[in-house]
């Protein structure tokens, strides 16, 4: 969506969706105001190819979804131009037991930082520069590879 995400809400629907779940796990990730090195950011921008991008989005959900055999996940994702402060991600997943949703929602934000199909710019007064996945990130999404 390029539209900012009201996470109070969209927890409250997913959480809604599935009341009979004994797990309801949630995350949302927020835009920093600062880069990794500490300079002040006016702004994210994710740039997406409509097709791609959402295919990427299901097709990591989809995976969530069946590894761990949760009873539903839901990821809402920006695009577009993003101000610190603002929820870049959520991610929810619903399931009989806690342990389940707490790997499903890990493994879904690992696979979102290094497989989903954005293209992400840092823009301060710095200027602009291109952003790729971290060292950690790749680390994290090899946690699965297994």
């Amino acid at each position: 969506t390029q539209d900012k995400i009201d996470s109070a809400k969209v927890e409250a629907a997913f959480s809604e969706a599935e009341g009979m779940a004994g797990a309801v796990v949630t995350f949302r990730g927020v835009m920093r105001p600062f880069t990794k090195q500490g300079e002040p950011l006016d702004r994210l921008v994710l740039e997406w190819h409509p097709r791609m991008t959402e295919r990427s989005l299901r097709e990591i959900a989809q995976d969530g979804l069946s590894r761990f055999g949760v009873d539903k996940v839901g990821v809402i994702h920006r695009c577009g131009p993003v101000l610190p402060g603002e929820t870049i991600v959520f991610v929810g997943v619903a399931s009989d037991h806690r342990r389940e949703a707490f790997q499903a929602a890990d493994y879904l934000m690992d696979r979102l930082k290094t497989d989903a199909v954005f293209w992400k710019r840092e823009e301060g007064p710095f200027g602009t520069r291109w952003i790729e996945p971290t060292a950690r990130d790749q680390d994290d999404r090899k946690r699965w590879s297994e």
